[in-house]
């Protein structure tokens, strides 16, 4: 029986397109049809949440030690600001209306928490909870701990954790986390990883992926989705 297609996530929106983590970059995730959107999130020192990937900007300094209002003087390369998290679940799933970016679809969005004070727990999953179709976020992170503290506090949130290696189990730290999603590196993605977190019930989510005939090998392994700068050299037939 042959394995459903992947899904096709967009890697910080179409960031080979537009700006990493912009508006710009979300909205052209969705226009080439990505059925969800990856992005990255920082905590500011008011505890608001901002999707940015480094940890300072430049010019202002470490994101901990500025308050949101700071930010704001800040502009992305396309003259965007800098967007909360409120400001890109909006964009990204658009009330779910046929007017908006979506076009009526139902997009899933994995929010990759760079940073998480527990002070901060509460804000995000406000934030969360307040989105247009709350039921299709994520989140994920390669702190573990992070994933796991909003596990006991939302269970029925979808939750993930990040790899770059190959542990002996690979299964292991995702459950000892409480996720159900194994976000691994491509090149470290192969049939008997696939399997064995198929067999606990859990996902395999391929990342960073921008070649086309990857995209293909890592559909064969059976992955779940397939996350990538170019979501229009995902999309396996």
């Amino acid at each position: 029986m042959r394995a459903p297609r992947p899904r096709v996530l967009g890697h910080r929106g179409a960031s080979g397109h537009r700006p990493e983590n912009s508006l710009a970059a979300f909205r052209e995730a969705i226009r080439l049809g990505a059925d969800g959107v990856e992005l990255d999130v920082q905590t500011t020192s008011c505890g608001r949440l901002v999707v940015y990937h480094d940890w300072e900007v430049p010019g202002l300094g470490p994101i901990a030690g500025l308050r949101f209002e700071a930010l704001r003087e800040a502009w992305l390369s396309n003259g965007e600001p800098i967007p909360s998290l409120e400001e890109a679940l909006e964009e990204i799933q658009g009330a779910g209306g046929a007017g908006g970016p979506s076009g009526g679809r139902a997009i899933e969005v994995w929010i990759e928490l760079k940073s998480l004070p527990r002070s901060a727990d509460g804000a995000l999953l406000q934030v969360i909870e307040g989105s247009p179709a709350p039921a299709r976020c994520a989140v994920h992170s390669f702190d573990h701990r992070i994933v796991a503290r909003l596990g006991e506090k939302r269970p029925m949130l979808r939750r993930g954790i990040l790899s770059a290696s190959y542990p002996l189990d690979p299964v292991g730290p995702m459950q000892a986390a409480g996720a159900n999603t194994l976000w691994q590196e491509w090149h470290l993605v192969d049939g008997e990883l696939v399997a064995a977190v198929h067999r606990s019930g859990g996902e395999v989510m391929a990342w960073t992926v921008n070649d086309a005939e990857a995209a293909r090998r890592l559909a064969e392994l059976g992955v779940d989705g397939l996350c990538g700068n170019w979501p229009e050299r995902l999309r396996v037939r």
